[in-house]
């Protein structure tokens, strides 16, 4: 599909990352491929016509990104749609996520909570559809 957006994320544990980001926030693993030692080289998760594409960072990259001042984790923050951001949070809160923001009716429409996945970046689950217009 041409024009859409793909966020890809990098997580020194992908494959706990992946367990929680299906298991607590609804996401479904489309592909999964792994290297050596369990190492995510790919892997493509959806969320109803969303997807996003995660790996596992380099123990090599890692140390020179960390060197150079950079940290490759933990800085991504993503919206995904959801038709009940509520039931979603209740959904996340009994996996264990750490919510950030309560759900909460926007100005804009629509409602939306915030949630911390374990390595630090920001996800964002509301019934507010830009698209919709």
């Amino acid at each position: 599909m041409s024009g859409s957006i793909i966020p890809t994320l990098r997580y020194r544990d992908a494959g706990a990352a992946i367990d929680f980001l299906a298991n607590a926030l609804g996401f479904d693993v489309l592909m999964l491929v792994e290297g050596d030692e369990g190492i995510v080289e790919h892997a493509q998760l959806t969320h109803g016509t969303g997807m996003i594409m995660l790996s596992s960072v380099r123990r090599s990259e890692w140390e020179q990104l960390i060197d150079d001042g950079r940290d490759p984790v933990g800085r991504g923050a993503t919206y995904v749609v959801v038709d009940d951001p509520y039931a979603h949070a209740e959904q996340a809160r009994a996996k264990g996520a750490e919510i950030l923001a309560e759900p909460e009716g926007q100005d804009y429409g629509g409602a939306v909570y915030t949630v911390r996945d374990p390595e630090g970046n920001i996800w964002s689950f509301g019934s507010y559809d830009p698209w919709a217009g």
